[in-house]
C-alpha cells in the first residue's frame, strides 16, 4: 500500500474510503422496505440509515437530491420515438423524461 505522503494530495482524502469494505445483507423484503422508508423519511441513504440504526457515525453533509436510471442505446431509441425526437438528442430526451417524472409526482 502506498503511504499517505506519497499519494497526490487530492487522493489522500479518499484513502480511508479505500480501506472500507462494503457489507451486503440479504433480508426479508418487509425489513428492507422499512429501512428504505426510514431512510427517505430521515433524508438519508439506506446505507446511512443502517449506520444510524447500528449507532455508527453518519455523514450529515447535505446531498443533492437526485434519482438515477441507467439508459442504454435501445432505451434512447424507445424514448426518442415516444417524444418524437432522434436518439442522439439525449439532452432533450432527458428534459422530457424529467417532465414526465414531475407529472407522475403530481
Amino acid at each position: 500500500m502506498v503511504k499517505s505522503r506519497e499519494l497526490p494530495e487530492k487522493w489522500q482524502s479518499s484513502q480511508k474510503a479505500m480501506k472500507a469494505v462494503q457489507v451486503a445483507f440479504d433480508m426479508d423484503e418487509k425489513i428492507q422496505y422499512k429501512i428504505r422508508k426510514a431512510a427517505l423519511d430521515n433524508n438519508l441513504s439506506p446505507s446511512e440509515q443502517i449506520r444510524d440504526i447500528l449507532g455508527l457515525t453518519i455523514n450529515k453533509r447535505p446531498k443533492r437530491p437526485r434519482l438515477t436510471v441507467s439508459l442504454n442505446n435501445q432505451d434512447y431509441v424507445e424514448l426518442a420515438a415516444k417524444y418524437g425526437l432522434q436518439p442522439e438528442q439525449q439532452l432533450e430526451i432527458k428534459k422530457l423524461v424529467i417532465e414526465d417524472l414531475v407529472r407522475f409526482s403530481n
